[in-house]
């Protein structure tokens, strides 16, 4: 149940009085003092702004929670803006920056916007749609607030031109040039206005009267004077919205390419049958990253690194024997060898972690380091912390799980029993990863844990690190994943693993594009706990249109290692496990070999990336338009970056067996182009050209070619 109280009056009757009003009327809420809460206690008084603001942009939940944006990205800020009468309205942009916090005893920074005023022109959207674009240049929470204000000098040039065209005289319009003198006379008064005499040379032509009437407003109407009269306006009623917050990441937030491997894995000495000989290492590890890096990825992701327990250890194929040997699961954490902030000792030490981060660093990679709020039997935490766990009814502590399948070998933790030493500890665990040179977080099922111990969390840490990155790993109903993005994760694990049909892909792409102003998607095509069946049985050609899908449809997207050798055995029929999986087994493997045998996605991937990192159009999630194409076999988008005007067009076949035709039917808009006209287009992949229009025909096999990746380039 939802109890509400308005503070003001909304617009409609008390009697009236339902949720879908708040919600509607969320973007005229503004200034302080509004509070959702209590209990009804009738409609009070709502002093509203002299001149009419509403549906400010970019705005999430109501502005409870900031919207998102990277360092050097455009973003468009946008307002309707009214009053009554015919006079006419203007509006403006204040846009600031993160402010430092004061030395101790000292007094606050005062806010100043910077530059001259950011004027909002009129835009798409209706007749009073006003918008005005912004560019952050660091990280950090920025506002933006709309002042809305009766302008006088349009207001004066309209009536001005409109009666002189009419064939008024200049003793009617008597009063409108005095009107139009006081105006000018206030700008040139203003300190230091550089074109004082040019206007004071029109504020006298408007008073001579021995001039013709076009002569006396001619020097006021000029091009030329009107732009510095347009830069540094006459504003009166003065009313300003509520700020809107975007908090601002840097660019790795929002473009990516992600790479995931087990570092236990990492280990070339193996025996005939190809099993390992010893666990791998750190300094193993450090071998793959230049393999990983020549594939153009930016990030490194690891699974936990942490000891693992043996307690209820799992056996491979998550059996529940643990036979001797058997390294377990690595999101079983902790043990006698110590919990969230100790390494496994098999795996190295903290120095030997530090020369890996720091080997990744010098090849222009990241380390994404999975956080798993979870514990194993013999974590430190369980006994040393018992109240941080549930207990059964038989005095047990609940291990996790999810229905059918267990987890005998996990606690979950609990919140709410000591929240104050539960938060501060998960902080702490946090900090120290990040001095180990951690910037980036992929945190394990998130969506079972407060969604206010995460805001709570990630605002902690962007307090002294803004530059950290979270991944919601988090495939749950869309409410929680979309709150847990607007409370803060950077970034968002998303159904595309799941979308595999022309609707279905394109259903999901508008979603996305939709929720873009909070929630970043990264499309992963494979995980250790997803082996889709597509993959299962869509042969090597699906590989190619699944990796293809990821890289062009999501500014963001990963590859969990194996992909790229075609892995497709399933545990069992209709599971999406894999077989032998490597979350409870060492799987080391021979991408050189398969490599040279021409039996690796390898180069591939490699295109792919290197398109992306070359194409600003692939590199933000606004840009995408799906186009008609007639075959359900076949999808058709674009992306297009508006600044520089890079346009990409992509066709993709998703059935994997077989030659599929189509006919495109091209929104010539989209892609910056008039209706009508023809344009020639680069395939990115075969280096092939071709002369484009609206309708093309296009065919695909995904054995050989699974996708045109196209470069428009205008005639």
């Amino acid at each position: 149940m939802v109890i509400i109280v308005f503070r003001g009056d909304l617009g409609f009757p008390a009697r009236d009085l339902r949720w879908e009003h708040v919600r509607k009327s969320c973007g005229r809420l503004r200034g302080p003092g509004w509070h959702i809460t209590g209990r009804y206690m009738g409609t009070l008084s709502l002093v509203a702004g002299r001149i009419g603001i509403s549906d400010v942009t970019p705005l999430v939940a109501c502005g409870t929670h900031p919207s998102r944006a990277v360092v050097g990205e455009v973003i468009e800020i946008g307002a309707t803006v009214f009053r009554e009468g015919h006079d006419a309205v203007a509006a403006n942009v204040v846009w600031r920056g993160p402010v430092s916090a004061p030395a101790p005893g000292a007094k606050a920074p005062r806010l100043k916007a910077g530059g001259p005023l950011l004027r909002m022109t009129p835009a798409a959207g209706g007749p009073d749609r006003y918008s005005a674009k912004v560019v952050p240049d660091r990280q950090g929470i920025w506002t933006a607030t709309v002042e809305a204000w009766s302008d006088p000098l349009e207001t004066w040039k309209h009536a001005v031109e409109v009666k002189v065209a009419a064939g008024q005289s200049a003793e009617e319009l008597a009063n409108d040039l005095a009107t139009g003198s006081e105006l000018l006379d206030r700008i040139a008064r203003r300190p230091q206005q550089k074109y004082a005499a040019a206007i004071r040379t029109a504020i006298a032509a408007l008073k001579d009267t021995s001039r013709s009437l076009p002569e006396r407003v001619g020097p006021a109407l000029s091009t030329e004077l009107w732009a510095v009269l347009t830069a540094d306006p006459v504003r009166e009623l003065i009313t300003k919205a509520a700020p809107v917050r975007v908090w601002v990441d840097r660019p790795l937030a929002e473009f990516g390419s992600w790479y995931e491997f087990f570092p236990r894995s990492a280990n070339s000495e193996i025996d005939a049958d190809g099993k390992p000989l010893r666990h791998g290492t750190f300094r193993d590890a450090i071998n793959e990253l230049p393999r990983i890096a020549q594939m153009e990825f930016d990030i490194v992701y690891l699974p936990p690194i942490h000891p693992i327990g043996t307690d209820h250890r799992k056996g491979r194929n998550n059996s529940v024997t643990c036979e001797p040997g058997d390294v377990g699961s690595p999101w079983a954490i902790g043990s006698a060898e110590g919990g969230h902030d100790a390494i496994h000792p098999e795996l190295g030490t903290f120095e030997d972690f530090d020369a890996f981060v720091a080997a990744a660093s010098d090849l222009g990679l990241e380390i994404a380091l999975d956080l798993a709020l979870q514990c194993a039997p013999d974590h430190p935490w369980v006994t040393e912390h018992p109240d941080w766990f549930v207990t059964r009814p038989d005095g047990t502590i609940a291990y996790a799980e999810n229905p059918p399948k267990k987890y005998q070998d996990i606690y979950p933790l609990n919140f709410d029993i000591d929240p104050a030493g539960l938060y501060a500890e998960v902080l702490r665990v946090v900090k120290l990863w990040i001095s180990h040179g951690v910037t980036i977080f992929r945190v394990d099922n998130p969506h079972t844990k407060p969604i206010n111990f995460w805001e709570w969390l990630i605002a902690r840490v962007h307090t002294d690190h803004p530059e950290v990155i979270f991944l919601a790993e988090a495939f749950t109903r869309p409410a929680m994943m979309h709150e847990l993005a607007r409370i803060g994760f950077t970034q968002s694990y998303t159904y595309f693993t799941w979308r595999t049909q022309k609707q279905e892909l394109i259903d999901y792409g508008v979603e996305l594009v939709a929720g873009s102003d909070y929630m970043r998607p990264n499309f992963f095509v494979n995980t250790p706990d997803i082996l889709h069946a597509s993959l299962q049985y869509g042969g090597r050609g699906m590989f190619a249109i699944r990796a293809a899908l990821a890289a062009t449809m999501s500014p963001t997207w990963g590859v969990y290692s194996g992909f790229e050798l075609y892995e497709s055995e399933a545990v069992r029929p209709g599971s999406e496990e894999y077989l032998d999986s490597e979350k409870y087994q060492l799987r080391p493997r021979n991408y050189q070999r398969a490599l040279e045998q021409g039996d690796s996605l390898q180069p591939y991937i490699t295109r792919l990336n290197q398109i992306r990192r070359a194409h600003p159009a692939l590199q933000n999630m606004k840009g995408l338009w799906f186009h008609g194409i007639d075959n359900d076999n076949l999808i058709c988008f674009s992306r297009r970056d508006e600044v520089t005007g890079d346009t990409v067009i992509v066709v993709i076949v998703l059935d994997s067996r077989g030659t599929h035709w189509g006919q495109t039917d091209l929104y010539l808009p989209a892609l910056g182009l008039e209706w009508g006209q023809t344009f020639d287009v680069v395939d990115e992949i075969s280096g092939e050209s071709y002369h484009w229009g609206q309708h093309n025909a296009v065919g695909l096999d995904a054995s050989y070619r699974a996708a045109h990746i196209l470069t428009v380039k205008e005639r």
